[in-house]
């Protein structure tokens, strides 16, 4: 039952991404992440500096992401933009199959069903196809496991530590993976103190392990120190959407499922121990911070208290469950097992078949300027560009290089990105005239909201040489 409900929960996101495959590909940043993944595979080699753009071309860059780039990029090769929809569906997929698995470990099927499904459509404003998506799976098994020993009172598996290997050649979160270890192994020192010192002991060198392992990879020691530079005041947070506090405005149903959270907490006497609450805590101050980290708190903080809710509250429990009798669903189900199984499985093996084979997906011209693109590849338009944040990510994928991008963690930096803010403001056109001298902009590819549009309008010897819904361009006289 708790593999069918697993699967079902999994069928059903299956089905859901599949009719919404286009919010999948609209990020700005699927476009150069594909890009360098496409590189990698064709000359063999590890990027170290950048050669994506004009404005900071030869600066130290290293795609410290690179196996996520390497699979889009692959996925991409074998279906276009349908396959990279499918490797993203897939690892959504994944990750609420887990959820619901791990979950189903304390509480009964069908409400781990339940719940791994609201949860993750909570969670569903990260699910795009960028490299995180393939950490999602990770995290869940990571965080459950360690969880779970801590409070049973046994050392981790060391065979998570390929996880973390994992985690940190797919995406640059994996330093999350430490602090998770650190919450569980105070959750054990908590509860035990120094009566079991072999029991801490080993959660000690499992920490100690956490960063070894991360050091295997092609960077070494710098894929470490550049997941730093986001947290370590980096200029360009406060101006990038994901990045910015959470607005209740904007999200009503994931307020209200936190206000039910907390209602609950306060009305139920529910007891949580202090390290898991730290834990809470720390998600929740994520969440708030940067909405981007909407998951580490409703994909996580489930599967840190539920152990805690099968105990407190017995009548959820999968103790419980297994000796009540089966109500007709689940009757029914373990009836037809193989038919509920086999149909399980083909429903998420549907799904994902047909997002390879459907018709052809694309992501949209918001971040595309597919047909602005077109216009300036007719009109031979070469030189310097600048261009608005959102299309930097399609000119790196067309071999354009580019003033700015969303390569914001590692360049861009120094005032850069701040500047480049401001040229977008009422008092922005002196400092915009600058920037076209210094770094000798022959042309300029703009979103259709981008703040510069009436400067350029107004500067001499600057045309306006194409316009649609999405994107405007400028040429400088000859």
């Amino acid at each position: 039952m708790r593999l069918i409900f697993s699967l079902l929960a999994a069928a059903v996101m299956a089905a859901i991404l599949l009719a919404r495959t286009p919010a999948l590909l609209q990020d700005p940043d699927s476009w150069w992440h594909i890009r360098v993944g496409l590189d990698m595979l064709a000359t063999r080699t590890f990027p170290t500096i950048d050669s994506y753009s004009h404005s900071f071309a030869g600066q130290p860059w290293i795609a410290k992401e690179w196996l996520s780039q390497v699979l889009l990029a692959l996925a991409y090769k074998g279906a276009g933009w349908n396959g990279v929809a499918l490797v993203t569906a897939t690892a959504i997929s994944l990750m609420v199959f887990l959820l619901a698995w791990q979950l189903g470990e304390a509480l009964k099927p069908s409400l781990a069903m339940a719940l791994a499904l609201s949860f993750a459509l909570l969670s569903a404003f990260v699910f795009t196809a960028r490299p995180h998506v393939f950490t999602l799976p990770i995290i869940v098994v990571w965080t459950a496991n360690l969880f779970r020993v801590a409070g049973a009172g046994r050392p981790p598996s060391l065979g998570l530590l390929g996880l973390l290997w994992l985690w940190t050649n797919l995406h640059a979160s994996f330093t999350l993976g430490f602090v998770i270890a650190a919450f569980a192994g105070l959750d054990v020192l908590i509860r035990y103190r120094l009566t079991r010192p072999r029991l801490l002991a080993q959660w000690c060198i499992f920490g100690a392990l956490c960063p070894l392992v991360s050091l295997i990879n092609p960077y070494g020691l710098k894929a470490i120190l550049a997941t730093f530079t986001v947290a370590g005041a980096n200029e360009a947070v406060p101006l990038i959407m994901e990045w910015r506090p959470f607005n209740a405005s904007a999200a009503p149903l994931n307020e209200a499922a936190l206000l039910l959270m907390v209602l609950g907490l306060l009305l139920s006497g529910f007891r949580i121990g202090l390290a898991r609450a730290l834990f809470i805590l720390f998600a929740l101050h994520l969440y708030l911070a940067h909405e981007r980290f909407v998951y580490v708190f409703f994909l996580l903080v489930p599967l840190v208290l539920a152990v805690q809710v099968a105990e407190q509250f017995p009548a959820v429990s999968i103790r419980t469950w297994m000796m009540e009798q089966r109500d007709g669903l689940e009757r029914f189900l373990l009836g037809h097992y193989r038919l509920a199984f086999g149909a399980s499985v083909a429903l998420v093996i549907g799904a994902n078949a047909m997002l390879a084979r459907g018709p052809a997906v694309e992501p949209g011209q918001k971040t595309s300027a597919k047909d602005a693109l077109a216009f300036a590849a007719q009109r031979g338009l070469s030189g310097p560009v600048l261009n608005s944040y959102d299309f930097g990510g399609t000119l790196i994928f067309h071999g354009i290089k580019t003033f700015i991008d969303g390569r914001t963690d590692q360049l861009f930096l120094n005032g850069f990105t701040q500047a480049d803010d401001a040229m977008g403001r009422s008092t922005g056109k002196p400092l915009l005239e600058t920037q076209l001298r210094k770094y000798g902009v022959d042309w300029a590819l703009l979103s259709a909201g981008d703040g510069r549009i009436p400067f350029f309008d107004e500067l001499p010897g600057w045309t306006r040489a194409y316009s649609d819904r999405y994107a405007m361009i400028y040429v400088r006289s000859r």
